[in-house]
């Protein structure tokens, strides 16, 4: 009989754990407007991010995950740089790269419409050096043009066109 209990204890004890495992984060263009939504998923192989946002110039962009929780209107440069905890050289092509901030290209289409799904394998939303729930925030942010993989410090992305911020460490 003792058995019967047990698991309805391991189970509740699962549902005690503090550790965020999904987050929403709002994102807006350089006007203050919204854009749409980046799900955030932590999986077991980092975080999975779920993008559904409209009113983008159409082609493809870069998105990074910035060091600072601000998304200060109309250029974002409040969002800092990106995130490289362990400074890494930027992209996902570089030999000495890539740190936890690079991203793949999103692409909207001609719409002005994006729905992906890109995963960012070097963070988490657990506690730890590679979290992206900080003191000071992070932020992820769509560039205006595309992400070489290679060029320092941003891949040649050119300006900041969106922002979201990321919630705080409490």
């Amino acid at each position: 009989m003792k058995r019967v209990w047990i698991i309805p204890l391991i189970l509740l004890t699962g549902c005690l754990e503090k550790d965020i495992t999904k987050l929403d984060v709002k994102m807006i263009n350089d006007k203050g407007d919204s854009v749409g939504t980046v799900k955030l998923h932590e999986v077991s192989s980092g975080v999975k991010l779920t993008f559904d946002l409209k009113g983008l110039p159409s082609g493809e962009h870069a998105v990074h995950i910035h060091e600072k929780g601000e998304c200060k209107t109309p250029d974002f440069k409040s969002a800092g740089k990106d995130l490289n905890p362990d400074e890494k050289e930027h992209g996902l092509l570089h030999p000495k790269g890539a740190h936890p901030g690079d991203l793949p290209n999103l692409i909207v289409e001609d719409d002005g419409t994006v729905k992906a799904e890109l995963m960012a394998p070097s963070v988490t939303l657990k506690e730890g050096k590679a979290t992206l729930i900080r003191k000071d925030g992070t932020t992820i942010v769509i560039h205006e043009e595309k992400d070489d993989g290679m060029t320092q410090p941003e891949g040649g992305s050119g300006d900041r066109i969106a922002c979201g911020e990321i919630p705080k460490e409490k």
